[in-house]
């Protein structure tokens, strides 16, 4: 997938992934969604937030906990 309004830049909130370069990190809006707060909700709390930022932030945080394991070895 590609996140093309995922930003990462390492002067800025000690390289934490962003939203389009805006000082709201990806963090924040999943933690926000986790807290119960709706898309309405956050998108009047930060106006220069997008829907589609939002959407999207969620997705890059779930792509990012994307991690396989592998068994070595059948449990006993």
């Amino acid at each position: 997938m590609d996140f093309d309004r995922i930003t990462v830049e390492l002067d800025k909130l000690e390289g934490k992934p962003t939203i389009r370069g805006l000082r709201i990190t990806v963090e924040t809006v999943v933690r926000l969604v986790a807290a119960g707060w709706t898309f309405d909700e956050i998108l009047s709390d930060y106006p220069d937030l997008e829907r589609e930022d939002i959407k999207q932030g969620l997705e890059y945080a779930a792509a990012s906990t994307n991690v396989h394991f592998y068994r070595l070895r059948e449990p006993a």
